[in-house]
């Protein structure tokens, strides 16, 4: 508890004084509060869509032609298996145990008969999958998502999801795969995969936003706040389940007391035997 204490102060500090520079501190318009860095935003933002124009979507989509649909399913689950290990444990940090033990139980099945998660076998059998960071369990934890920020090459992001960004990396276990050269082949291929996942997005995303940068602002925001929420109000509905089965339990405890050991005060009197032969004999 010590060190999420520390974690949470530490988030705090670094988000407060991004919020708090001399040049913000009098704005209130509620865009500039969430968005402040609109400017820097907006020119990374250009840089990163140029950069996928010519660079990262041709790859991309030479990835998505060319190799076999199988394969690249494979190559998802294989890393998808590796992310949820992750996940388990924000699970189990947001204090969600029911998910973090389905996490669990997802990580042992595909990696033993999903040969190291090349099968999705816990999808077949209807375990669901999840998607957790540690930005979103800082934000479970009560920290501020902070300013919006558009991080080069990487996207969209909030300034406590920024600063947690180097704990999932850590995190990670294919951060420690060895040999380091097939490491840094795999972690291409990773991103080389996510982003051939959204390529039919893009020209949709052009065609639907008048302002493609305030649309997907917009949603990202929209997004990781309904993420936490969704989080919280799982817990708070697993936390009202088990009072109410608690007061169930302890509601059935009490009359099974007072069956197995009634009131004799309310049990009708009955005479000794003595008695009712005097009576009798009257």
């Amino acid at each position: 508890m010590k060190i999420k204490a520390l974690i949470i102060a530490l988030s705090l500090t670094v988000l407060s004084g991004c919020a708090t520079t001399p040049a913000l501190t009098n704005i209130k318009n509620p865009l500039r509060d969430k968005d402040p860095f609109e400017s820097f935003n907006r020119s990374t933002s250009t840089f990163n869509d140029r950069f996928d124009e010519y660079a990262f979507q041709p790859i991309a989509q030479a990835y998505s032609d060319i190799l076999p649909r199988f394969v690249q399913t494979g190559i998802g689950n294989f890393f998808g298996n590796i992310n949820d290990v992750w996940t388990a444990l924000n699970s189990f940090m947001q204090g969600n145990a029911q998910d973090g033990f389905s996490d669990v139980m997802r990580v042992s099945l595909n990696s033993t008969f999903g040969f190291l998660g090349l099968l999705d076998i816990a999808s077949e059998v209807r375990i669901p999958k999840h998607r957790r960071d540690f930005g979103q369990t800082l934000g479970v934890w009560g920290v501020p998502a902070g300013p919006y920020i558009v991080l080069p090459f990487l996207g969209p992001s909030v300034m406590r999801d920024t600063f947690a960004l180097p704990i999932d990396y850590y995190a990670d276990v294919w951060s420690y795969y060895r040999p380091v050269s097939i490491r840094n082949t795999g972690t291409v291929i990773r991103l080389v995969d996510k982003r051939a996942g959204y390529l039919g997005t893009t020209s949709l995303l052009e065609e639907a936003a008048l302002d493609k940068y305030a649309f997907i602002r917009d949603a990202y925001l929209q997004r990781i706040a309904g993420q936490i929420e969704d989080a919280k109000d799982s817990k708070q509905i697993r936390e009202d389940y088990k009072a109410m089965q608690d007061e169930r339990d302890e509601e059935a405890k009490k009359e099974l007391k007072e069956l197995s050991d009634p009131d004799t005060s309310t049990a009708p009197a009955v005479k000794p035997l003595s008695e009712e032969v005097k009576d009798g004999q009257k």
